[in-house]
Formats: structure tokens, sequence, C-alpha cells
């Protein structure tokens, strides 16, 4: 039985029912119905061979073929060999799931080396490597080892993707909940576009870890 067999032999369809509606990107057709803790033991169990053969072919076909390579890549231990296949498989990523579910554990220990390829995947034309950038800084970066340097880069970005977009407004949310006074600048200058800017306040406001007078003023700050 090959990988997609056995992907199969997980399936469950009221799953792929529900979760293809989350994902309009992405044909149904394309959409076994594995569920993420299924997938990430699948990726768990699979040999060295097995992975370097699977991750080896691509394009993939179906949406959880992607996602199992995803797991496989947060799984490499060693950063430059990580960086080597998440450039690999970056302009084959096809939708926001697959996107922010990919988190190398090993790039917490090599946060400086890191920050020269997110420079580089913030400049790439493909969306998802653009989201997948921001989501690295919002991930390794907001918390000790934050600095508004960072918050700058994820600003500058101008892109009309709706992917692109909400994932800017996520970062900002997030940011305003951990940094709040660094980051207010950016919402109080309105240094992002106009839906993005409104979209961060209302997902800031939705933050429990936002105060109820910080949510009130974000609220006088939304542009009309």
């Amino acid at each position: 039985m090959d990988l997609t067999d056995q992907l199969f032999s997980l399936q469950d369809t009221s799953y792929r029912d529900f979760h293809s509606r989350l994902m309009p990107t992405v044909d149904k057709s394309r959409i076994i119905g594995v569920r993420t803790p299924a997938l990430r033991n699948f990726a768990k169990s699979l040999t060295k061979e097995q992975a370097f053969l699977f991750m080896s072919a691509l394009p993939h076909y179906y949406y959880e073929e992607n996602n199992l390579h995803a797991f496989l890549i947060e799984r490499i231990t060693d950063f430059d060999e990580c960086i080597t296949e998440l450039d690999r498989f970056l302009p084959y990523v096809d939708n926001w799931a697959t996107c922010d579910m990919m988190r190398p554990k090993i790039f917490k220990k090599h946060t400086d080396g890191l920050l020269p390829h997110i420079k580089l995947w913030l400049e790439s034309e493909h969306i998802y490597t653009v989201r997948f950038a921001i989501e690295m800084l919002m991930v390794f970066y907001s918390d000790e080892k934050f600095h508004p340097v960072f918050s700058d880069m994820v600003s500058s970005v101008r892109s009309d993707e709706y992917y692109v977009k909400m994932m800017v407004a996520w970062y900002f949310a997030t940011l305003l909940s951990k940094h709040y006074i660094a980051v207010l600048p950016y919402i109080e200058q309105a240094r992002l576009d106009k839906w993005t800017h409104n979209k961060a306040i209302q997902k800031a406001v939705e933050s429990y870890r936002i105060t109820s007078e910080q949510k009130a003023f974000l609220k006088t700050l939304k542009l009309n």
C-alpha cells in the first residue's frame, strides 16, 4: 500500500465535507478528509527513507499530502536542511491551512539565522510564501525576541491578496495583545491599508488579552 492509499485508510468523509468549506481555494476532490492528529501521527510513523522519497515527489495532488509534507518539514532537526526543504515546498503551498500549520521547531534555536530567509520570503510573489514569512515573525519574534523593526517589515507588505492581508491583520492584532504601547502607533498612524487596518482592530478587540479600555480606544481608530 503506497502512502496515498494509507491516507485514504484514515479518511473521515464528514470531516472532509466540513473542512472543504473552510478552504475555497482547494477543490473538494483534492481533499481526502484526514483529521490533523491522525495525520501528525502518520508523519511520525514514516521511516527516513519513506519521508525522503515522499518529499522528493513534488508536486503533490491531495491536500493531505501537502499537509503531510508540512509536518515532515516540521520534524527536521537540521536548520539548513529545513530551510532547503521549505524553499522547495513553499511554492507548492496553495491554501492558508497548509501554510499556517507549518511551524518548524528548529527555528526557535536559530532566530538570527532565520531572519535573512524571512526577508527573502516577504519579497516573494507567491501568496503563501509571504503569508508564511509573516507567520514566522508572529510566532518566533513576538515575545522576548520582539523588536519594532519586525513590525516595520510586516507593515511594509503591500498586497491585494486576501490571505496576505488577513495574516498582516492577525499579526498586528496579536502584537497589540503582547506589546500594546510599542505597536499602537502603527494603528494610530494608519500605516496599514484601510481593510487590513480595520481587520486588525476587529481581531484585537476580540482578544481576551486586551483590556476593555484598550479595546474602547482601538474602536475609535477605525477608518471609515
